[in-house]
């Protein structure tokens, strides 16, 4: 709360009626960036904190990944794209929103790298499991990232970049 009261009152009352922060006038901006630097780390924690789908669990702090306890080594790309994936369980996402979360908003390689990355991430996560849960649906990928009930058979469809 930024304020002009400076009473030690007035900014003990502003924290009672649930004010994170007070801040009076006048005030230096340095001090002003630092308290919102801190406040921006106080809120980081919840951002790390591990994901779990179906069997599958992800640990930002960690950078680690299991998939029925089995501990699964990925790229650090191939860990943001599922992390992005995790985040987004039974939404289409297309490849224009993952180049721009996962890469950068201002790639300019070749688009269907996006794929090449799924088909990494299916040849490490799903296969070797038995289930397929990243779905390719009209428009993109469809991230249910839940085990079927019983293992898939035969071979996956659509998986690119072996060989890796």
């Amino acid at each position: 709360m930024l304020t002009a009261l400076d009473d030690e009152y007035d900014q003990a009352n502003a924290f009672d009626l649930g004010a994170d922060d007070c801040l009076t006038k006048p005030f230096s901006f340095v001090v002003l960036a630092a308290r919102l630097r801190a406040l921006t780390r106080r809120m980081a924690p919840d951002r790390d904190r591990p994901l779990t789908v179906g069997d599958l669990r992800l640990d930002p702090s960690t950078h680690r990944v299991h998939r029925r306890e089995v501990e699964v080594t990925l790229t650090a790309r191939e860990f943001a794209l599922l992390h992005y994936f995790m985040q987004r369980p039974g939404d289409v996402v297309s490849k224009t929103e993952i180049l721009e979360s996962v890469w950068d908003p201002d790639f300019a390689g070749d688009v269907n790298i996006v794929e090449v990355y799924v088909g990494y991430l299916r040849e490490k996560v799903d296969l070797p499991f038995g289930c397929d849960p990243i779905q390719t649906v009209r428009g993109g990928w469809l991230p249910t990232l839940t085990p079927p009930a019983t293992p898939l058979t035969g071979g996956a469809v659509g998986v690119v970049g072996r060989g890796r």
